[in-house]
């Protein structure tokens, strides 16, 4: 009976030990499902900062809430941010310039052209990325990350602005071209 119970207990731990270190593991074929996941809301993003009137940038639904515009500026800032500090590919942009985006961009034309930007940045960096790369660790918030940990990130990140830019277009009256 002790052996048995040996045995199991050895089991036991076999299949956590290996469950976490599944768990801590690039999940297969990340890249592409990034980004398929990536290239759809990027898609919309940019639609939906072209679908929205330059007269609602500004919009904002209550004092001390982000406008239209500064949502897609932040978004483009993080776009460019996360590669940055937690994958080391530097930013054709500073930090002063990022800070201005948020709070100062208030040009259609502009805010549409930097968000692009900011997509078409990260396009760059994940092309460039192997499926070891994936699995290269990093640090991101204070945690130690696998590298395909900081790509989720940013597409969550980007994914919850998202559904907040299509709630202020349709608080402003403008169906997202998707819906249509």
């Amino acid at each position: 009976m002790g052996s048995a119970r040996t045995a199991l207990l050895i089991l036991a731990f076999a299949a956590i030990y290996t469950s976490n270190v599944r768990a801590q593991s690039t999940p297969p074929n990340f890249l592409v499902e990034f980004e398929g996941q990536f290239e759809a809301s990027a898609d919309k993003f940019v639609a939906l900062a072209k679908a929205m009137p330059a007269e609602s940038y500004d919009w904002r639904p209550m004092d001390g809430v982000a406008s239209v515009v500064s949502v897609y500026m932040h978004v483009a800032r993080y776009n460019y941010f996360y590669p940055e500090i937690a994958l080391d590919v530097h930013s054709p942009m500073g930090a002063a310039e990022y800070d201005s985006w948020e709070a100062g961009v208030a040009d259609k034309e502009k805010a549409v052209a930097i968000l692009a930007e900011s997509m078409e940045h990260v396009r760059r960096v994940v092309s460039a990325m192997s499926s070891e790369d994936l699995e290269e660790q990093t640090r991101l918030y204070g945690r130690d990350v696998g590298q395909w940990a900081v790509l989720l990130q940013l597409v969550t990140h980007m994914n919850e602005h998202l559904g907040q830019s299509i709630a202020y277009a349709r608080m402003n009256h403008v169906v997202p071209p998707w819906s249509r």
